[in-house]
């Protein structure tokens, strides 16, 4: 097995044990749709245990960055990347590195909660662990439960294990599929507009979980509502036709933004 391979696939918890100031370093990242191309030479470098906001009018490529950070990006037909992402100071486009690892160290929750909905709340949280070849049910049950526990949801749900994710509501599902990506033991977590299907008082409530994370996990979050970045981020892109338009600690971005087109679309003149 590649050296790259190995040092990726074993860095639990690196961020910590190497001190590392930054998780990801993002080195010229292009991104296209067959010939539209929806990145344009990003550069940015995200730090360890912080949450980092990612915000812009629609289409102007939020998503399609963070699914470059897992590779997720490459699974659409047509889709193409270049560029560099360094995770932990290792290249995930790396030919030596396995797409499967980058995912399992780089975890995603989407924008509409989506647990199997064929699934126990216990085996939604499990199948990822299954899938890398855990077996013994008292580890499962072990893992299951702190799985839940983080994700504020194990009093909620712990006489209730066999019933289906899907008849959770819908806060409480997007709270399973937290709980779902963190079993795995991700070192960077990703939320796509994880709040926008939620009331008020669902989102309220995984924005403080969010912030709760960060203490151990690297947190990068896509969002449409600029006063959710200015309550949970510390750092804070704005984006702009797949441009990095500014990049800065969330209160500068807010208070004090150095370029006009970031100024203009917090004070809501476009966007």
């Amino acid at each position: 097995m590649d050296n790259e391979l190995i040092s990726l696939g074993s860095k639990a918890g690196s961020q910590q044990k190497y001190g590392r100031t930054y998780k990801i370093e993002i080195e010229n990242l292009s991104a296209w749709f067959g010939t539209k191309q929806v990145l344009k030479d990003i550069n940015m470098k995200i730090r360890a245990n912080a949450i980092t906001a990612i915000i812009g009018p629609s289409g102007c490529g939020k998503s399609t960055l963070i699914r470059c950070l897992n590779r997720m990006h490459e699974l659409v037909p047509s889709a193409k990347v270049s560029g560099k992402v360094f995770l932990d100071g290792i290249d995930i486009y790396s030919k030596n590195v396995d797409p499967v690892v980058v995912r399992r160290k780089v975890g995603m929750v989407f924008q509409k909660p989506n647990p199997f909905p064929t699934m126990s709340i216990y085996d939604n949280v499990a199948a990822g662990l299954k899938l890398n070849g855990i077996r013994d049910r008292k580890v499962l049950d072990k893992l299951v439960r702190r799985s839940l526990e983080q994700a504020w949801l194990w009093d909620e749900v712990k006489d209730d294990l066999d019933k289906p994710g899907s008849s959770l509501s819908g806060g409480q599902q997007q709270r399973l599929c937290i709980a779902r990506a963190l079993a795995v033991e991700p070192e960077v977590l990703l939320l796509d507009e994880p709040t926008s299907a939620l009331d008020p008082i669902a989102a309220s409530k995984i924005e403080q979980l969010i912030v709760s994370l960060k203490r151990d996990y690297t947190i990068v979050i896509v969002t449409h509502n600029m006063q959710q970045a200015a309550r949970v981020a510390d750092y804070t892109a704005f984006l702009y036709l797949g441009k990095l338009i500014e990049y800065d600690e969330t209160s500068r971005i807010f208070s004090n933004p150095k370029e006009e087109l970031t100024e203009n679309y917090i004070a809501g003149r476009f966007g």
